[in-house]
């Protein structure tokens, strides 16, 4: 099938130019809007610099958060920005990627869920409350039941992925991930808009850990990111064994 757009997350521009094209515009009414905690976690919870922490404009959200339960799969990204950044200015980094999303592309708040930058910081993304099944604006046609986690930069073909940059993912989405989901396998998911590579309603099996590219037509998250998600899952999968 033809797509109507195609993502440009891959492309590098200057920060003030950047736009993201790799989710739908708005989000609908919850599914759930009695929505339970979310389900026992499979890793222990990581380190995460919240949104009052980098300083996010709650001034901006639109809409109130939208709950899917368990989370069935991780989607990895890249943000498209500079690789040559201090991680000292990932959170003034964030809050024009926020301006963006939102002002730029009429989002209701920042698409990701979780952004980790090249030192393996991670900052909450999306506001709604960490430790819940958030639905984001990153994966058309699979936002829901997965969470999306982008890596701060730009990662094409021979460009070095930091380890801390690979850990980090990895802590966040062992965290995140069903505790009956196996990093390493793959997951049933149903795609919900006719945007994603598939058709809304086809059923698909993708890795319980995959790259933006596998749903849609992006060159998202970069080879180099993209070719690096066995090293995520193997990371995410010793993560599940810690004893808690």
């Amino acid at each position: 099938m033809w797509l109507r757009r195609t993502a440009v997350c891959a492309m590098v521009v200057p920060l003030a130019f950047l736009v993201f094209r790799d989710a739908p515009v708005r989000l609908g009414a919850p599914e759930n809007a009695t929505a339970k905690q979310a389900a026992p976690a499979g890793a222990p919870r990581p380190a995460i610099v919240s949104r009052a922490q980098w300083h996010a404009d709650e001034s901006m959200v639109k809409e109130d958060a939208v709950y899917t339960g368990t989370v069935k799969a991780v989607f990895v990204h890249h943000t498209g920005h500079t690789n040559r950044y201090d991680c000292a200015d990932a959170p003034k980094m964030l809050r024009a990627m926020e301006e963006m999303h939102v002002r730029g592309e009429g989002w209701d708040d920042i698409g990701y869920n979780f952004v980790v930058d090249r030192c393996g910081t991670i900052y909450e993304g999306r506001a709604g409350g960490v430790g819940r099944s958030v639905r984001g604006a990153h994966t058309t046609g699979f936002n829901a039941h997965s969470v999306g986690i982008a890596a701060l930069g730009t990662f094409g073909p021979g460009v070095p992925v930091p380890k801390a940059l690979i850990e980090g993912i990895a802590k966040v989405g062992a965290w995140k991930l069903d505790r009956a989901v196996d990093p390493q396998g793959f997951v049933r998911m149903v795609s919900t808009n006719d945007d994603s590579v598939y058709e809304r309603g086809e059923v698909v099996h993708l890795h319980a850990v995959a790259g933006h590219r596998d749903t849609f037509q992006t060159y998202c998250p970069g080879e180099a990111l993209y070719a690096a998600l066995p090293a995520v899952r193997a990371e995410m999968a010793g993560l599940r064994d810690v004893k808690r």
